[in-house]
């Protein structure tokens, strides 16, 4: 059964925008925001007063002095006046719950059109900062003195999959060689360069280890960035638009524990359940699929996924890399827009402009990155350490 069979009503992507990814030091949480809605109001050819909920994600935790930047969103137009506006905040997925949440008030008729932000500054506090801020998404470490963050987690994630499938350091480097040379072709990536496998499979002086045995080239940098994009359904619509629509097939989210000891650190349930909904909403399959963003915070985490998709089986995502299948040609390409490893990770942006990212692949205006094929695609966004889960499943009308 479809969403639009389950629900009686079509959710559709209407238009977007994207900023930059990066260190914008001439930029504000306020700019970015209202950049990034005024061009999705534009693409969308709707007029501000159209929009009847905002919703804005944002994972902050302390990186910037306001909490509370909801309505930030009404600097972008007069319009925008007294028009419900709610930050969501869910960690690394922030973005991803920010548009389910504009999902379900179309779904539930209390909204017709909603503008949904994904919005973040990171690059001018300290590391120190930025770790421990980033640490407050996990249940044994907030609050705590860490020297390698959220790397550190991800490390032990690295270390328990090595000791029950076998060694993964050059598959690791692959990966991020991967996303890197994709990332070339994003105009919106921090990290425009091919490095190659050789680079980012060898420690260095230049790429170090951050936390064994993850490199430097194995963990997405801190960025600044904003992406928006226009949620409505039929008859809403603007006959103006700049492009085509795109189809929301089915959606779905799902969480596990908190606590690291009641979560096997390899199989990322929760994140195997959301992606299994939102698949079974759209009552389609994985070979229906054209491409997959995932969320590679790091690139153990991409290797998982491919398990948790069923790219591969358990144990063996290693495949998806040696036999080709995640690479642009291959089976199943997975990050075409060089993913957080290389577009970047501005925390409740992420979400929001895999969307984005994936509507232009969908309506073939995805410039240098374009895929030859791109009819249906999954996005999946993960906080904490596979903790908060969602997916969505987008296909070109």
């Amino acid at each position: 059964m479809s969403l639009q069979e389950q629900f009686g009503r079509d959710v559709l992507l209407t238009g977007w925008g994207h900023s930059r990814f990066g260190k914008l030091v001439d930029d504000t949480l306020e700019t970015l925001i209202v950049q990034v809605a005024t061009e999705a109001l534009a693409h969308a050819g709707i007029d501000a007063s159209q929009v009847d909920e905002i919703f804005v994600g944002q994972f902050n935790s302390g990186l910037t002095p306001l909490a509370f930047p909801s309505s930030l969103a009404l600097q972008t137009d007069a319009g925008l006046l007294h028009v419900p506006s709610t930050r969501v905040e869910n960690a690394c997925a922030s973005g991803s719950a920010a548009v389910q949440q504009g999902v379900k008030s179309i779904l539930a008729g209390t909204a017709r059109t909603v503008l949904v932000i994904g919005a973040e500054k990171m690059t001018h506090a300290p590391a120190e900062l930025v770790g421990s801020a980033l640490l407050g998404a996990d249940y044994d470490m907030a609050g705590k003195v860490s020297t390698t963050g959220f790397t550190g987690l991800f490390a032990t994630v690295a270390q328990a999959y090595a000791a029950r499938y076998g060694a993964i350091d050059d598959v690791l480097g692959s990966i991020a060689a991967k996303n890197h040379r994709n990332g070339v072709a994003n105009p919106y990536a921090q990290l425009r360069k091919d490095l190659g496998e050789e680079f980012c499979r060898t420690v260095s002086d230049r790429n170090p280890i951050v936390a064994a045995p993850l490199r430097r080239t194995d963990c997405s940098p801190v960025s600044d960035g904003a992406a928006a994009l226009i949620l409505t359904t039929e008859p809403y619509r603007s006959a103006t638009a700049a492009t085509p629509p795109v189809r929301l097939a089915g959606f779905g989210q799902a969480n596990d524990f908190l606590p690291a000891a009641r979560r096997d650190p390899t199989e990322f349930a929760s994140a195997r359940v959301s992606f299994q909904r939102a698949m079974s909403m759209a009552g389609v399959a994985l070979d229906d699929l054209d491409f997959v963003e995932v969320h590679d915070c790091f690139t153990i985490a991409e290797l998982i996924m491919y398990e948790v998709i069923g790219l591969t089986e358990r144990g063996e995502g290693r495949r998806a890399i040696e036999e080709g299948w995640a690479y642009v040609g291959g089976k199943l390409p997975i990050n075409v827009s060089g993913g957080l490893k290389a577009k970047g990770h501005p925390v409740g942006a992420t979400g929001v402009s895999q969307h984005v990212i994936s509507a232009m692949q969908l309506t073939g205006t995805a410039g240098d990155m374009q895929l030859p094929r791109a009819c249906r695609a999954a996005v999946q966004n993960m906080g904490g350490v596979g903790v908060a889960n969602y997916v969505s499943v987008l296909e070109a009308v």
